[in-house]
């Protein structure tokens, strides 16, 4: 049941997306211009994630390392190519739980823990794309430029101050380990309803935490700060050059503004693919920059190949990688069974 609630609300989300993105396109002017956009445009783009895909890879192992977990630069790639598959590819983020999986069985780690340097992870990159999407917002302000829509303003303030919140748990976590352990359990209820229960969840999250130590490191922090920058900044790069060559006019921190805003929208329930949710942030993101006239036309189309392009990548890389992944599983769906049996257990 659990599972289907999680399937039935990313269906919605994805759905009420697509509606959206079907409000600000029309759909014969995008099929032309999709018909007139040349293979030497499509696979420049598709060669600029290249260096987007090895660094989202490569600086995982800077997290990795403080908890012990060492794996060469072949495995880290072969791994998370296939989690960015599993995470693109599924709903509701079922995929989240692939790397951490097989990282911790090669390495004979306790998942939980690899499963903390994910969350740190992700919380680092939605900081970056929560400053990256106000930092655009204010520049629009202090320029007198055209107005930001309400719900990019809005997306904003609430991106930037959620993720501080989650930065801050990160550095109380770290630092007050037991106390925050002893809050969730209150906040929670457990210590109440299940004092065994309870006890479990606290060794997971004890457990959890210390994937957190790479925020004590600077050798291994600043490393992954930097190729956080180097990943945001290449594909923010990418898809401002995918533009010009679609022959959108927009500013370089446009592309940035709709990569940052694409990023918070799919950190909601996801649809399957992203199918719905990426183009409806990309258009209206797009609405900040540009008029209506050029955004139903070029814009639908920009979105569309900016999600087709990136979806074919990380699809057909994933399942290639899935082929030299080692032991089983070797499919999808054993993969999300598997490593979510796994997560769930907290063990090795």
């Amino acid at each position: 049941m659990k599972l289907f609630a999680k399937i039935l609300l990313s269906l919605l989300v994805g759905g009420s997306c697509i509606a959206l993105a079907l409000r600000k396109i029309d759909l014969r002017q995008t099929a032309t211009v999709l018909r007139d956009v040349s293979l030497t445009t499509l696979v420049l783009y598709a060669v600029s994630l290249a260096p987007v895909h090895l660094l989202r890879a490569w600086r995982w192992k800077y997290l990795l390392r403080p908890i012990g977990v060492s794996l060469s630069f072949k495995r880290l790639v072969v791994i998370s190519t296939v989690g960015f598959m599993a995470i693109l590819a599924l709903p509701f983020r079922l995929g989240e739980f692939a790397r951490p999986y097989y990282a911790a069985r090669e390495t004979n780690s306790r998942m939980s823990a690899v499963l903390g340097t994910v969350a740190v992870e992700r919380i680092v990159d939605g900081l970056v794309i929560a400053l990256m999407l106000f930092a655009a917002y204010l520049y629009s302000f202090t320029q007198g430029q055209h107005p930001y829509p309400a719900v990019l303003a809005a997306s904003a303030w609430a991106a930037l101050l959620g993720f501080l919140a989650l930065t801050a748990f990160l550095g109380c976590a770290l630092r007050f380990t037991e106390p925050t352990i002893r809050l969730v359990l209150t906040v929670t209820f457990l210590d109440r309803i299940s004092p065994r229960l309870a006890e479990q969840s606290a060794d997971k999250l004890r457990s959890l935490i210390q994937g957190f130590r790479a925020l004590h490191n600077a050798r291994d922090l600043l490393p992954f700060l930097l190729q956080t920058a180097l990943y945001w900044g290449a594909n923010g790069l990418g898809m401002w050059l995918l533009a010009l060559r679609l022959g959108l006019p927009i500013p370089v921190q446009g592309a940035f503004a709709a990569m940052a805003f694409t990023g918070v929208l799919i950190t909601l329930p996801n649809a399957p693919g992203l199918v719905g949710q990426f183009h409806a942030g990309i258009l209206l993101a797009l609405t900040a920059y540009l008029p209506a006239s050029l955004i139903t036309s070029v814009g639908g189309a920009y979105a569309i190949a900016l999600h087709g392009i990136q979806f074919a990548w990380y699809v057909a890389f994933g399942f290639l990688a899935l082929l030299f992944i080692g032991e089983s599983p070797t499919s999808l769906r054993s993969l999300v069974m598997e490593s979510k049996r796994a997560a769930e257990q907290g063990g090795k």
